[in-house]
């Protein structure tokens, strides 16, 4: 079972940085976000030296209609095109999915937004076909719908996907997003061949915006684990961890050795 740590982790570091610190912390697989790549070949020779995998991938542009956490174009067209990019891309590091968002409807009606969003795939679907590589869709967490998403349950993705006529895209679970909805565990259970990656991350008590380490908060991440794991999962466990811009007690705010360090001990303790 691959243990793996996503960039947006350590988010202050660069991608050098990132690879050879998660790898002497001891992670097998490091979750790539097209934000911090520069030269490619200086990259896959780094990535190849290194011995890690890379899990998943997060497009510069990740969703479909413009949201509003991530900065990037407001037109639709040029979003599905700058994925399409992204995907062609990043299939050259090999990853086990490229995933992406459906954006927020925002001003637009549900109706409008669900369109463009089933063309976008389509389209981003076909580019991933051609490339060779899986594509997953993310359901984000129900309190972020207006900032992110249309779907923020397992049915939800899997009725979008339907509508789309996508049989081969899949599921990129995310459990901060996932583990309070209903019937959670029936439906990665039942789902489990349709998940291209997981996201793994622990829920403060206190309600506080950033994510904690996997066992350290609410969010029972190592149930789900080996419920995915029971019922057939045998991919990687890739932590992402969210802090919090400017503040000294932020995960982020660590340095990069350390923070892998912290999050590779927390994934390894909660692993069954």
């Amino acid at each position: 079972m691959r243990l793996s740590l996503s960039e947006i982790s350590t988010v202050g570091a660069s991608f050098a940085e990132d690879v050879d610190a998660y790898a002497a912390a001891g992670f097998d697989g490091i979750g790539v976000w097209e934000m911090k790549l520069g030269d490619d070949d200086a990259n896959l020779d780094a990535i190849n030296d290194s011995g890690l995998r890379v899990t998943n991938c997060v497009p510069v542009v990740p969703s479909i209609l413009p949201n509003a956490v991530i900065e990037g174009p407001e037109d639709v067209e040029e979003r599905i095109l700058a994925i399409c990019a992204s995907v062609r891309r990043l299939v050259r590091f090999q990853p086990d999915c490229i995933l992406c968002l459906t954006g927020p409807a925002g001003e637009r009606d549900e109706t409008e937004a669900r369109e463009l969003v089933v063309e976008g795939l389509q389209r981003i679907a076909a580019a991933a076909a051609d490339a060779g590589v899986r594509l997953g869709l993310e359901p984000i967490h129900e309190s972020q719908r207006d900032q992110l998403t249309l779907i923020t349950t397992v049915p939800e993705t899997l009725e979008l996907l339907e509508e789309a006529g996508l049989p081969g895209v899949g599921i990129m679970v995310d459990l901060w997003h996932l583990w309070d909805t209903p019937h959670i565990e029936r439906y990665l259970v039942e789902n489990v061949d349709r998940i291209t990656g997981v996201h793994v991350a622990d829920w403060y008590a206190d309600g506080r915006s950033e994510r904690a380490l996997p066992g350290q908060g609410i969010a029972r991440p190592e149930e789900l684990m080996e419920a995915l794991v029971g019922a057939g999962w045998a991919g990687g466990w890739d932590v992402e961890i969210f802090g919090e811009s400017g503040n000294a007690e932020s995960f982020w705010s660590l340095p990069v050795r350390e923070a892998a360090r912290r999050a590779y001990d927390a994934i390894a303790a909660v692993v069954k």
